[in-house]
C-alpha cells in the first residue's frame, strides 16, 4: 500500500492516501458495533487500530455486562433501578436523561450481541436463563457474564468474527495522529502512521474516535500498553472540548505483582460479589464501618478505603492488602482468568488471600458528546471510554462499560448515517493537513512516576503543582513523526488537562480524592446549583494548551 519510501519522505509527508464514509478509530467494543451498524446502513467503512483488530482494551474485561433482561431478571430488579445505581455512584454529576436513555438501551444491544453468536454463562446447565452476579455500587444481581470471568474477551471474539465475516477493512497497526479539518473547522479525516513511522491519510466526512482510555498516564493500571489517551488529544487538537478528566477510576483490586509496571491482572469485582473480603496484614476488615455496602462499595470508595489503609501499613505491608475468596467453592471454574494469574505467582486462591492493589482502570470523562456520539465539532464523533455522554459521572458503576460501548456504538454509526443522508457533514476534498511543526513532549517515566505519586487516588494542591513542574522539566519539542511520539504527546497533553482540572476541583467526589479537601462540597452558594456538582470543561488555548472553562451544567441532547 505504501511502497517504498525515504526516510525524509516518511517523516515530511503522506506517503499514501484512502477515503471512507466513516474512519473508525480502535477496534474495541464500541468501535466494532458501530463499524458493524455502519455497513448494515450502506456506509463504507474503515477501522484504524493501533495493534491487532483484537488487541484493544475490551478483551481484558473481566466482570460482565451490567443489564437487566426482560424475564431474566432478580425479583424486584428493574431498568430502573440499574439507572438509579448509576446515578448514584456518579456522586452528582452524571446526566439523568443520558444514563436512563443508555440503560434503557442495554436490553436490546445485549439481545443482538447474543443473536450474532456471543455466548454467555447460564445460569444452570441446559438453563437457557443466563446467571447473575453482582458487583460493587449494584443493588441486585445483574451483571452476566462469559467465560466466568473473560466477559470482554467473548464480546471482542463475537465481534472480530462478525467483523471478519462482513469484511470490514481494518489497518491493523497505525496510530491516528491528527484530523484533518476544512477552513470551516469541520473534520474529514485523519492521518496516520504505521509502526515504522510511514505516514498516511485517510479522508471521510465523519470520523469516529473509539480509542479507549488513559490508563497508561500511570506505573499501575488494568489497561493495555496501547491506552494512551491519543483520541483525547486527537480531539483537543482538532478543537472539540473535553470535560470530567480528573475523574480517572481506580480498580480496587489488580493483582500485585512485585516490582511490575504497566497491565496487571485484573482481579474481577465479582470476586467479591461472590463473598471475598478484604483486611490487611493482621486480619482486619478494610471495608468495616466504611461503606453500607461493605466490600460491595462503588469502586471509588473502595480503592480509597484501601490506599488509605495501606497508608497506615499495619503489619508492615504498605503496597498491597489481601482479598479473601478461600470461601468460594470451584473457584478455578468460576474465576479461570484470575486462577491462572494467580498460579504465575504461587498462589492459590482456595487456600492463599490474593495481594491486590487499586490501579488505573477507566477515564469516568473524555470528549464532550451527546448520546449519539456527535462532539461539538462536525464530522467528529466519539464512543466507548473516551467520550464524556453524562453516564458515568464522577465515578463508573462496575460493568457499565461494555453496556455503553454495545448502545453508543449502534447509535453513533446511526447518527452518521443520518448526518450524511442530510448533508450536514463536510467535503474530505477541501480537507488541509495539520500544518503544526512540533509538540510538547515529557518523559513517559517522569510523567507516569510523577502521575502516580501526585494525581492518582489521594491529591493535594502541592503534589499537583510537583506534577506540573515534573513536565514542564521533561518537555522537549518534537515533531509527531513516530508512533511513540505521538502516544507520549498525548500522555503529556492528556496529563497537563487532568492536573489543572484536579487542582481546580477543591473538594472530594467520586473518583477524584483531594487529601486537603476531604469532603465533597454541595453546598449551593449564590446559584441554585452547586458550584462543584458541575462538569469542568477544557479546551485547547490558540498556543495549544489545556485551559478550563468556567464549571458549567453540560448538557446532553438525546
Amino acid at each position: 500500500m505504501t511502497g517504498p519510501v525515504t526516510a525524509l519522505q516518511a517523516k515530511t509527508h503522506p506517503v499514501w492516501e484512502a477515503a471512507a464514509d466513516l474512519v473508525v478509530i480502535g477496534s474495541g467494543v464500541a468501535g466494532l458495533t458501530a463499524a458493524l451498524r455502519a455497513q448494515e446502513l450502506g456506509l463504507h467503512v474503515l477501522v484504524v487500530t493501533k495493534g491487532a483488530v483484537s488487541d484493544g482494551n475490551t478483551r481484558w474485561a473481566q466482570g460482565g455486562i451490567a443489564v437487566v433482561l426482560e424475564g431474566e431478571h432478580e425479583q424486584g430488579d428493574s431498568v430502573g433501578k440499574h439507572a438509579e445505581d448509576t446515578l448514584t455512584a456518579g456522586a452528582g454529576l452524571c446526566d439523568d436523561d443520558a444514563v436512563r436513555s443508555i440503560i434503557a438501551g442495554g436490553p436490546a444491544a445485549v439481545a443482538r450481541l447474543r443473536a450474532a453468536g456471543a455466548r454467555f454463562d447460564p445460569a444452570a446447565a441446559g438453563r437457557t436463563e443466563l446467571a447473575r452476579t453482582r458487583e460493587g455500587g449494584h443493588s441486585a444481581f445483574r451483571v452476566i457474564h462469559a467465560g466466568g470471568d473473560a466477559t470482554g474477551a467473548e464480546v471482542e471474539r463475537t465481534l472480530v468474527a462478525k467483523a471478519g465475516d462482513r469484511r470490514i477493512p481494518v489497518l491493523e497497526h497505525h496510530i491516528a495522529v491528527d484530523a484533518i479539518r476544512t477552513p470551516a473547522g469541520e473534520v474529514v479525516g485523519v492521518t496516520v502512521l504505521d509502526h515504522d513511522g510511514v505516514p498516511g491519510v485517510v479522508r471521510a466526512p465523519a470520523v469516529l474516535l473509539a480509542s479507549g482510555g488513559l490508563g497508561q498516564l500511570y506505573h499501575a493500571t488494568s489497561n493495555p500498553e496501547i491506552a494512551t489517551g491519543d483520541g483525547l488529544a486527537l480531539a483537543l487538537r482538532a478543537g472539540a472540548q473535553v470535560a470530567d478528566v480528573e475523574f480517572v477510576q481506580f480498580h480496587p483490586t489488580v493483582l500485585f505483582t512485585p516490582g511490575a509496571r504497566g497491565r496487571l491482572p485484573l482481579v474481577t469485582e465479582a470476586v467479591r460479589g461472590e463473598g471475598a473480603t478484604l483486611h490487611d496484614a493482621t486480619g482486619a476488615s478494610v471495608m468495616r464501618g466504611v461503606h453500607p455496602l461493605g466490600d460491595l462499595a462503588p469502586r471509588d470508595v473502595v480503592s480509597a478505603a484501601i490506599t488509605r489503609r495501606m497508608a497506615q501499613a499495619p503489619g508492615g505491608i504498605d503496597d498491597h492488602v489481601l482479598l479473601d475468596a478461600t470461601g468460594i467453592s470451584g473457584f478455578a471454574k468460576r474465576f479461570p482468568t484470575v486462577h491462572a494469574a494467580c498460579a504465575v505467582l504461587g498462589i492459590d486462591p482456595a487456600k492463599d488471600p490474593i495481594p491486590v492493589t487499586p490501579a488505573a482502570h477507566f477515564a469516568c470523562g473524555g470528549v464532550v458528546t451527546t448520546v449519539d456520539g456527535r462532539s461539538g465539532v462536525l464530522g467528529l464523533y466519539a464512543a466507548g471510554e473516551v467520550a464524556r455522554t453524562g453516564l458515568h459521572g464522577a465515578n463508573r458503576l462496575a460493568s457499565n462499560s461494555l453496556l455503553e460501548g454495545l448502545v453508543a456504538g449502534r447509535r453513533v454509526a446511526e447518527a452518521v448515517a443520518a448526518d450524511l443522508a442530510t448533508g450536514q457533514l463536510g467535503d474530505p476534498r477541501r480537507g488541509v493537513l495539520a500544518s503544526r511543526a512540533t509538540v510538547p513532549v515529557a518523559d513517559r517515566d517522569a510523567l507516569q512516576r510523577a502521575m502516580s505519586r501526585y494525581a492518582a487516588i489521594g491529591r493535594d494542591a502541592e503534589g499537583l503543582s510537583v506534577v506540573g513542574s515534573v513536565l514542564d522539566l521533561s518537555m522537549v519539542e518534537s515533531p509527531l513523526w513516530t508512533p511513540r511520539i505521538v502516544e507520549d504527546a498525548a500522555l503529556t497533553l492528556v496529563a497537563e488537562a487532568l492536573v489543572a482540572a484536579a487542582a481546580r476541583r477543591t473538594e472530594s467526589r467520586g473518583c477524584h480524592v483531594r487529601t486537603d479537601f476531604p469532603e465533597r462540597d454541595d453546598s449551593f452558594p449564590e446559584r441554585d446549583d452547586s458550584a462543584w456538582q458541575r462538569g469542568q470543561l477544557i479546551r485547547l488555548s490558540p498556543s495549544g494548551q489545556p485551559v478550563l472553562a468556567d464549571p458549567i451544567a453540560l448538557e446532553v441532547v438525546a
